[in-house]
């Protein structure tokens, strides 16, 4: 997967900060361009698995959970 990042420098911290704007809330950081993006990688992963664990229905429950190709 894909995703576009919008990179930051933090002057008043120092180093780079790190969102994705099509995942809300989605940040991370880094003393160099590279480790913000390495950083940024691990936010997006664990973004998503935190998704995943949202989709475990409940017995009964009228939802469903489908897969859409885009």
């Amino acid at each position: 997967m894909k995703f576009k990042v919008i990179v930051e420098e933090d002057k008043e911290d120092g180093g780079y900060v790190v969102s994705v704007p099509s995942l809300s809330g989605c940040y991370s950081q880094g003393d160099t361009i590279e480790e913000a993006l390495e950083n940024i990688k691990e936010a997006i992963e664990l973004y998503l698995e935190a998704d995943e664990e949202e989709l475990v229905l409940k017995e009964g429950d009228r939802k469903r959970v489908v897969e859409v190709v885009v």
